[in-house]
């Protein structure tokens, strides 16, 4: 039996089963296919590892829960800061100990942990309109967001979008619960109509002059210089990077995790070590009009041409910790009502 399993090894024959095992990783995915896809064909290329991805707007976190031990998943990858704390809160991540990922992703942007790490930046930015305000002040801040001068004047999507609750947690961490409440009870009084839509409809609202200043993510300008139907949209504002004399800009994030029970350990960290490195930070910032999170990455030319801003540099880690104060303190001062 020795010598016909030595026989087969030789020949190839038993290898085949090993190498299938060795040749694969899974992927649970909020981010869109177009973004992702790209990267993990390279990442085949140069590995010989396929890819197996599974798309979802929602869910990812109770379908890990379910799953449990039995969970295909390696690597989670998601947007926004408050799904992955909640991956490592609800105990579905592991740590991932990696000098490659520690050296190309900067202390701020990583679980203090380990257990997540950002891929991407997204500033949280206030639009103006062109005609009616120009650019806004070197000296602009969020709290000024909440002056009587802009009385009528405001659009912004939900309060309790995960973007908008990112930045008000970022506002609490700065400033404490009471001075907040304080400041998101000027903003709702500022309001030109009640929050609705998308980061897209803000600035389409600043074009058909129903406001003259909204809040919206940077990445969203960059699709709508590139959509023929929403061009117009993005020729009618200034992007301004508030905090520039104060905190900073509030950055929020995309991200990667590896599942907890990951059954190709080893493929997920070669996945999310490759995803650090500076060719798929430099195609996550070509797509998706994102800011690359390692250092020295080249923006793309149409990002770079909004100009240099300080992000705020609190932790993350404790931006995280306010999300619930957040949603406590829009719901006192029934900001989307």
């Amino acid at each position: 039996m020795k010598k016909l399993l030595a026989t087969a090894v030789l020949f190839g024959l038993a290898a085949p089963q090993v190498a299938t095992a060795a040749e694969e990783v899974n992927v649970y995915s909020y981010r869109q296919p177009f973004l992702v896809e790209p990267m993990f064909n390279e990442f085949t290329k140069e590995t010989g590892i396929k890819v197996n991805v599974k798309f979802a707007k929602a869910g990812i976190a109770e379908k890990l829960q379910q799953e449990g031990e039995y969970s295909p998943a390696d690597v989670v990858l998601t947007t926004d800061i408050s799904r992955l704390v909640e991956l490592s809160d609800k105990k579905l991540v592991q740590p991932v100990d990696s000098k490659i990922i520690d050296a190309n992703i900067p202390a701020q942007f990583r679980d203090n942990e380990d257990e997540w790490f950002a891929l991407t930046l997204r500033s949280r930015n206030v639009y103006s309109s062109k005609d009616r305000v120009g650019k806004l002040p070197a000296s602009f801040d969020y709290s000024d967001l909440a002056k009587p001068e802009w009385k009528g004047k405001l659009c912004t999507r939900s309060g309790k979008h995960p973007y908008n609750v990112s930045l008000v947690s970022a506002m609490i961490a700065h400033n404490g619960e009471a001075e907040t409440k304080t400041w998101l009870e000027g903003v709702k009084a500022n309001l030109a109509r009640k929050p609705q839509g998308n980061d897209r409809g803000q600035v389409q609202a600043v074009k058909e002059g129903l406001c003259d200043i909204a809040i919206g993510n940077s990445y969203y300008l960059g699709k709508m210089v590139n959509d023929p139907n929403q061009k117009a949209w993005a020729e009618a504002v200034e992007i301004n990077f508030p905090g520039q004399q104060g905190n900073g800009t509030h950055v929020n994030v995309s991200g990667m995790a590896m599942a907890k029970y990951a059954p190709n350990k080893d493929n997920a960290l070669k996945l999310m070590e490759f995803l650090t490195a500076t060719a798929a930070q430099q195609m996550y910032a070509e797509v998706n009009y994102e800011y690359p999170v390692k250092a020295g990455v080249k923006r793309s030319e149409l990002v770079a041409s909004w100009g240099e801003f300080k992000a705020d540099d609190v932790s993350l880690d404790e931006v995280a910790q306010y999300h619930q104060a957040a949603i406590k303190l829009l719901d006192e001062v029934k900001f989307d009502l």
